[in-house]
Parts: C-alpha cells; structure tokens; sequence
C-alpha cells in the first residue's frame, strides 16, 4: 500500500502514519521500495507469542483435535473481539478443508455459532444494544440481521446451551458451537464444528457432533483459571 493508503485505511494523518510505518520498518515489521509499504513475515512473531502465551489455546488445543478426530470434521475455537469472532485455534481431520477459515480468521459475531455463543454472556439488555449498535451485513440471503430477533435467538441458545447456525454466515455451510466456560463458569470462549449441508444434516449436527463439543467443554473448564 502506498502511505496515503494506509493514512486513509487507518484514519490518521499522513505524517502520522508515515513515522508509524517508519518505526514498523525499522523494527523489521514492514519493507517498502520508497514508494509502497508491504509487511514482512516478521508480523507472524506478534500472533504466534499470543498464541504461545495464551491459556486458552495451551489447553483446548488437544481438546480440539479429540473432537475434530472424533467428528472426521474441523473443529475450530473463536473468542470475541468486539463486533467479531476471531478464531485462534483450529483442527483439521484428513478431510480437505475449503471454507477458509484459519487462524486470526474473523467473521461477524451476530451470524456465527460461535459469536452467538460468545455474545449470549451478555445480560439481555446489554446483549439488545450490541446488536443494535452493530455493523450487520448479510453473508448470505438466510442471513438474520434484525437485532430484536437475533436477541431472541441468542437468549434461547443460552437457554440451550449450544448454538446452530444453518447457511447464515456461508452458503452451503452450517455449525454447532458450545460455550467454554473457565472455572467459575464465565464464558470465555467457543468452540464448533462445521460442515456442508450436503454431507450433514441438521440433525446430525445435535446426535453427532454437540455431545463430542460438551465433552470437551466440561473436560478443560476446571482446568481454566
């Protein structure tokens, strides 16, 4: 990107945004040819410390590959980063894999399993004026996207325990998530699985795969501190 690129994306000044690219270059973290600015790989030291260092992932990250083994589908682990769920974790069975989504992969919260798991922590009224406040854009034309309705069923995922989410955030492509809650049972993160609607059905999602996400869920929360 050229400076006045990245000033605009970033919304800062360009003489502000050329000192912070120049500090970015010097400490190895973006090139540049005098005229347009790229990143190195250098970038991928800054998520594999958090990766590294965070419990989360330590600890649900053999837990993932059992219900990913268990499943013969990917399993995936997402937090929530404001309006978005990001995922940091993954497994993957022998199955290729084409919905793309890796890790730091990001998606909208409201339209995800996993970000109607993580938003559902929220008390209602709080839960009501994220959604409002929200960005919603549809990803597909069975997107939900009006705020009363999806808080309606976020509250009632709670109530059950596990969202499922059918064509909703991808075409073709629906998921079960499950809260992980730590010790004293705050939600801190979630974890699903996927599949394509042309191999599993809706209710092959409940029998097959939420027993495998519980299990894992119940297993790593004492664990969680």
């Amino acid at each position: 990107m050229s400076l006045s690129e990245v000033a605009k994306a970033a919304g800062l000044a360009r003489a502000t945004a050329r000192r912070i690219l120049f500090t970015f270059q010097r400490g190895g973290f973006v090139d540049s040819d005098g005229r347009l600015f790229a990143l190195t790989p250098r970038v991928l030291s800054l998520a594999s410390a958090y990766l590294s260092s965070n419990q989360i992932v330590a600890v649900l990250q053999p837990m993932i590959d059992e219900v990913a083994s268990e499943t013969r589908e990917v399993c995936s682990m997402a937090i929530l980063d404001g309006e978005e769920a990001v995922f940091v974790a993954r497994a993957s069975p022998a199955r290729v894999f084409s919905a793309g989504i890796d890790i730091g992969y990001r998606l909208p919260a409201f339209c995800t399993s996993v970000g109607r798991v993580l938003l559902g922590r929220l008390p209602n009224a709080l839960l009501i004026e994220a959604l409002r406040r929200a960005e919603r854009v549809a990803m597909t034309e069975r997107t939900v996207l009006d705020p009363d309705r999806l808080a309606t069923i976020i509250a009632e995922d709670r109530a059950k325990g596990y969202s499922l989410v059918d064509r909703e955030a991808e075409s073709g492509f629906r998921s079960i998530a499950v809260p992980i809650r730590r010790y004293d049972g705050a939600v801190i993160a979630a974890i699903n699985v996927g599949a394509h609607v042309d191999r599993v059905s809706l209710d092959d999602m409940v029998a097959r795969f939420l027993p495998s996400l519980k299990a894992a869920a119940k297993t790593v929360q004492p664990l969680l501190l």
